[in-house]
């Protein structure tokens, strides 16, 4: 074998070595990406999951259920009934 073909040979399994190494180095960073995306997504699912048990922690606050009783017991308040009923008339006058 010639010293050029040797080389030609030299300088092309360093070109693939070098496109090779690349290619790792590619991958290697994608995965990394990858990781990363995967923790966000996680974290978004945990919040997304927070979320939820807020609204419906509140929808409980909110309800009636819990409003009338903590209203009985914290400020005194009832129900109007029979005479304590008042229409307000908000209808619309011609």
């Amino acid at each position: 074998m010639s010293v050029g073909t040797a080389l030609r040979v030299a300088a092309i399994f360093a070109l693939l070595l070098g496109a090779l190494g690349t290619v790792t180095w590619r991958q290697s960073r994608t995965r990394e990406s990858l990781a990363v995306l995967d923790e966000l997504r996680r974290q978004i699912s945990v919040v997304s999951a927070n979320r939820v048990e807020l609204e419906r922690g509140i929808q409980v606050l909110e309800s009636r259920a819990h409003v009338v009783p903590a209203a009985r017991e914290q400020l005194g308040m009832h129900v109007p009934e029979g005479v304590e009923l008042v229409n307000l008339g908000g209808g619309l006058t011609p």
